[in-house]
């Protein structure tokens, strides 16, 4: 034993007394010292010797395998350094068998997923149903078109890139940019697939909600108020002003009240204007123009199937003013089933769509409107107390043209001179009984 290197010895004897028990034939190797003191890998592999069933003994060979042991421990420093680099890298990486078995993912991707990473190892991705695991770790609106895409480029072996949203242990979904690259042999078979998933999350929210600020935009471009500032120097206006002012820099709720035609519409905008929501989308509903069974379909949106003819999900006016604003004209006119989702949007900056059970927050700023007598309706019973007082924390009262005689003239120079210059026309002056006729209210 006096050759084998100190930290084998144990290892050796354990060895013998093991091959002495059992009879069996024995493979391992030690180290050994040298004459010369160099440590050398030595590789003895035997067989038992047998003389009428009796035991005589063992016959072997010792192998020299150092160069491939300080290759092997050249790879495997090189694995471990490998797998330390995978593991702090933010995206998700796995590398797959070329039947799309799990065989390794780093530490990113098991943190995201948890223990059910481990049920992926079980069978190929190719074999599984949409409906099983390891495929419920993805969105159901995503898994058929996923399972589909992965089963042919697998097939045909070419790589391909794909997005999905991936459900993490927590129990929430995030996009996910998903790319697959397969490594070949000489033959041009298929030997791993490498994947790398990417956190597109913030990305795809950045994407939507220009989707729906731009389509909030087309929506209201035309529906835009005829003015495009408030006119008039009279004593009511300015004290209508004046609220505007105070309140545009909160994010208080505000409910404008005052006849049709004096401007609701028009005094909401000049609030989101002024506000710091200014940059984001202001998203305007009728309340009264809409049916009243398709309004909670049109406020808080609906998923796929809620209902016949919902062919797909569908976003709602207050995920489309999510950072910015809605105005609820009319909102007087809303059913009691409505006003209570109204209220937990108010109190909770959460909404459901119809159909659907995931709550979504949203950081919508709410003005309100109507050319009713909000209490006296609370007081019938048909609109809900607790909802008016969510509404109406900053009251703002419009008053009629009537009440702002002042306002009229520069009214009338500033439609004619709009109109004119829609028109073409150079209009220099108004005759003085049309003045006077526009000003006898």
């Amino acid at each position: 034993m006096r050759f084998v290197h100190p930290e084998d010895r144990e290892f050796v004897l354990q060895k013998i007394e093991k091959m002495l028990a059992d009879h069996r034939g024995f493979d391992f190797t030690k180290r050994i010292l040298r004459p010369d003191g160099k440590v050398r890998h030595v590789r003895y592999v035997g067989v038992p010797v047998a003389d009428c069933e009796n035991f005589q003994g063992f016959v072997g060979t010792g192998i020299d395998v150092t160069e491939q042991e300080q290759l092997t421990e050249v790879l495997r420093k090189s694995e471990i350094e490998l797998r330390q680099m995978l593991d702090l890298t933010p995206q998700h990486v796995h590398v797959l068998a070329p039947d799309a078995t799990v065989v390794y993912s780093n530490e990113v991707a098991r943190n995201y997923h948890g223990p059910t990473l481990d049920e992926w190892k079980e069978r190929p991705l190719t074999e599984w149903r949409a409906d099983e695991v390891p495929f419920k770790v993805f969105h159901p609106d995503d898994r058929e078109r996923l399972m589909g895409e992965l089963k042919n480029k697998f097939l045909s072996g070419s790589p391909h890139e794909t997005e999905a949203r991936l459900l993490r242990n927590d129990g929430k979904y995030r996009w996910f940019l998903f790319r697959f690259h397969p490594l070949r042999d000489r033959e041009g078979s298929v030997m791993r697939w490498y994947v790398a998933g990417t956190d597109i999350e913030d990305r795809k929210r950045a994407e939507e909600r220009l989707h729906q600020e731009n389509a909030a935009l087309r929506e209201e471009i035309d529906e835009t108020s005829m003015f495009e500032e408030i006119v008039g120097t009279s004593r009511s206006l300015q004290a209508l002003l004046s609220r505007i002012s105070k309140v545009a820099p909160s994010d208080s709720t505000v409910l404008i009240t005052g006849e049709t035609g004096t401007g609701k519409e028009l005094v909401a905008r000049a609030i989101h204007r002024l506000s710091q929501r200014n940059s984001r989308a202001f998203v305007s509903v009728n309340c009264a123009a809409i049916p009243r069974d398709l309004i909670p379909s049109e406020l808080f949106g609906y998923e796929k199937g809620a209902f016949t003819g919902a062919t797909q999900r569908r976003v709602g006016r207050f995920e489309l003013a999510d950072g910015g604003t809605i105005f609820l004209d009319e909102v007087g006119e809303l059913l009691p089933e409505t006003q209570v989702a109204l209220l937990r949007v108010l109190q909770e900056r959460e909404l459901e769509r119809v159909g659907g059970r995931q709550p979504i927050h949203v950081d919508v700023r709410v003005i309100a409107a109507t050319n009713r007598d909000l209490k006296a309706t609370v007081a019938n019973g048909t609109f809900r107390q607790d909802l008016f007082y969510r509404l109406n924390v900053f009251p703002i009262e419009v008053p009629p043209l009537r009440e702002r005689k002042d306002d009229i003239l520069m009214l009338v120079e500033y439609f004619v001179q709009r109109y004119a210059t829609q028109a073409g026309k150079n209009i220099r002056s108004i005759d003085k009984k049309t003045l006077d006729l526009l000003q006898v209210l």
